[in-house]
């Protein structure tokens, strides 16, 4: 299973990593810019590229046939059940189920760069199951060991990207404070100064 939290790094082109949970980095693989919803995966390519920066990779050569419009479906459900969990409504948590089960794994003993074992989980079968399993088990983990006071959305009246706020005051305002923070600032400073 992938580590749940993403990096606050920014890649040169995909969808941002600035959700610091994989479950609200699913969520931004849809955002907007200048008024328009921009979708990060149009094809199989950005999903893989997208995956293997969470560690998640294929076994084999062939994609699965469905695995895009699997992964969109993932993330509808995904944004719903979020959503009503922030809201604090009940969760029809029985929808995401099938994506776990699809998500056969078998325990793996490795050794990381600096000679230390560690025990991870490898996937059985080359299936969109596979492949959109720990993403759907990142959905879970949120929903069982989350606060859902900690789930947002960006402040920023033009962003719609999530975050978890692991901030230690919970006071986290935006996605980024280096994009939608400083747009924020900017744009009261030109109210004030009646510019």
């Amino acid at each position: 299973m992938p580590d749940t939290q993403s990096t606050t790094e920014q890649p040169q082109s995909g969808a941002p990593m600035l959700g610091d949970h994989l479950a609200m980095d699913l969520l931004n693989t849809e955002a907007r810019a200048d008024g328009q919803l921009v979708e990060f995966w149009t094809n199989d390519q950005d999903l893989l590229l997208w995956l293997a920066r969470y560690g998640i990779s294929q076994t084999a050569t062939a994609t699965p046939a469905d695995l895009l419009s699997q992964a969109k479906a993932l993330r509808a459900l995904a944004h719903q059940l979020i959503s009503q969990f922030r809201a604090g409504q009940p969760v029809d948590y029985r929808l995401l189920n099938p994506y776990l089960q699809a998500h056969s794994t078998v325990p793996y003993l490795e050794q990381d760069a600096e000679g230390t074992l560690r025990l991870s989980r490898q996937s059985t079968a080359n299936s969109s199951g596979a492949l959109l399993g720990p993403v759907a088990e990142a959905v879970a983990q949120l929903l069982v060991e989350g606060n859902a006071a900690l789930v947002k959305q960006c402040e920023h009246p033009d962003c719609i990207l999530w975050f978890y706020d692991r901030t230690k005051a919970h006071k986290r305002r935006w996605c980024s404070m280096a994009l939608c923070g400083n747009r924020h600032k900017a744009a009261q400073f030109r109210t004030r100064s009646g510019g």
